[in-house]
């Protein structure tokens, strides 16, 4: 399960580290591809086959525009000893990562986001709002 919020910043070769904590959940290689939000979505490689077996089950107008969506701007990441894992330019420019980002464990993915963005979205999420979303959701 991947959880917490790491922040790391965008090395001038465009790496970025993924935490140790994600690394073995990911795997050796992972996918990352455009998220909802302008974030980044990384996952391991049978969550990716899932997602694109559930994409290629939809009606033809829909699987297109998913694919689409997904799969064009994807790339299989490789990390290197240090974990750092180079971001393409189409995925970056998505998520409006320039510099510092913050990777968010979100239970069965990894979001990638730009710091700023981010940080917006975490100011935005009222405790009201969140309570009132809870509302058939039991601990």
């Amino acid at each position: 399960m991947f959880i917490g919020t790491f922040k790391h910043n965008l090395d001038p070769k465009n790496r970025i580290i993924m935490p140790a904590k994600f690394r073995q959940e990911l795997g050796d290689s992972f996918f990352v591809t455009k998220g909802l939000g302008g974030c980044l979505l990384a996952m391991p490689a049978d969550k990716w086959e899932s997602l694109l077996n559930q994409i290629e089950s939809r009606p033809m107008p829909e699987a297109q525009a998913l694919q689409r969506f997904f799969c064009a701007g994807a790339d299989e990441a490789v990390p290197n000893a240090q974990g750092r894992f180079v971001i393409p330019d189409e995925l970056r420019k998505h998520a409006g990562i320039d510099k510092e980002v913050a990777i968010v464990g979100t239970g069965k993915h990894v979001e990638i986001w730009s710091s700023e963005k981010w940080d917006e979205i975490t100011r935005a999420s009222e405790e009201q709002d969140i309570a009132q979303l809870m509302q058939n959701i039991t601990f």
